[in-house]
């Protein structure tokens, strides 16, 4: 175990926990080079279990013995940095609720074919941007049994920190990756797409069409204008879900929870 006490903001090894902003951890120019941050000792353990790669563990003192101590075991040779809960605070810029970060090594992104082969539901998360709401569909996601994730460049990145902690590590267990051509590749690829979307054209969430779907894609747009006119015009099918009491719309999260559970492989 090489810990290493910190005790001023400047020690070395801690920016990547401070000073790097989510864009700079990421690092586009340099993906093989990115980096995130996992947050609370259970992400941690989900993000280790399904094989990503710990680059440096930030925590409290007492949990080096404590909540972190299985995690701690786990590592060779990663450095652990800890010290005061305040001055931790100054360096996160918050009071660690769980006491525990761990910087990881940004994965390879596969190839969308790689991602879907053996998928029969999958969601297409069309220009979401609010990190809460990309890692609450990839719970749903994880919950409902949806096979794999695919995102326009216009959304969120899931491995931003908010977003990994929402999910509570179900990023690291639903496949994912980007998807900048149009929703009418996917139609190579063997799918149907269903776009969420409320149109005088949508067809109900439980029509039955959709489920006899062998392998579908379900669409769901950004938070406020839902998916752009194109993106409609380009699904095999609009879909809605029926509302009570004049309600137009769900939250894009829960949305999805509803779409996922109907629309689920039920074989």
């Amino acid at each position: 175990m090489h810990v290493v006490e910190i005790t001023s903001l400047d020690t070395p090894g801690v920016e990547m926990f401070c000073t790097l902003t989510e864009a700079q951890l990421r690092n586009r120019v340099n993906a093989e080079k990115g980096i995130f941050i996992a947050e609370s000792p259970k992400v941690i353990r989900v993000a280790l279990n399904a094989g990503y790669e710990p680059l440096a563990l930030l925590c409290e003192r007492k949990h080096i013995v404590g909540d972190a101590a299985d995690i701690i075991a786990r590592l060779d040779n990663v450095p652990v940095y800890t010290g005061e809960r305040e001055l931790l605070a100054q360096i996160t810029g918050y009071t660690l609720t769980r006491g525990v970060l761990c910087a990881m090594r940004r994965p390879a992104i596969p190839a969308v074919e790689d991602v879907c082969c053996n998928a029969r539901r999958i969601v297409v998360i069309h220009g979401v941007v609010d990190t809460t709401n990309i890692g609450a569909i990839f719970r749903a996601a994880a919950a409902l049994g949806i096979d794999a994730v695919l995102l326009t460049p216009d959304s969120c990145d899931p491995l931003n920190r908010r977003a990994v902690r929402v999910s509570m590590g179900t990023v690291f267990l639903v496949p994912w990756t980007w998807m900048e051509a149009p929703l009418t590749e996917l139609r190579r690829l063997g799918f149907r797409t269903a776009a969420m979307a409320l149109t005088d054209q949508s067809i109900s969430l439980d029509n039955p069409v959709l489920k006899s779907e062998p392998r579908l894609a379900i669409v769901m747009g950004t938070e406020g204008d839902g998916l752009p006119s194109k993106a409609i015009a380009e699904a095999d099918y609009v879909v809605r879900i029926p509302m009570a009491h004049r309600v137009d719309s769900l939250n894009v999260a829960s949305a999805s929870a509803v779409a996922f559970w109907e629309l689920r492989n039920r074989e």
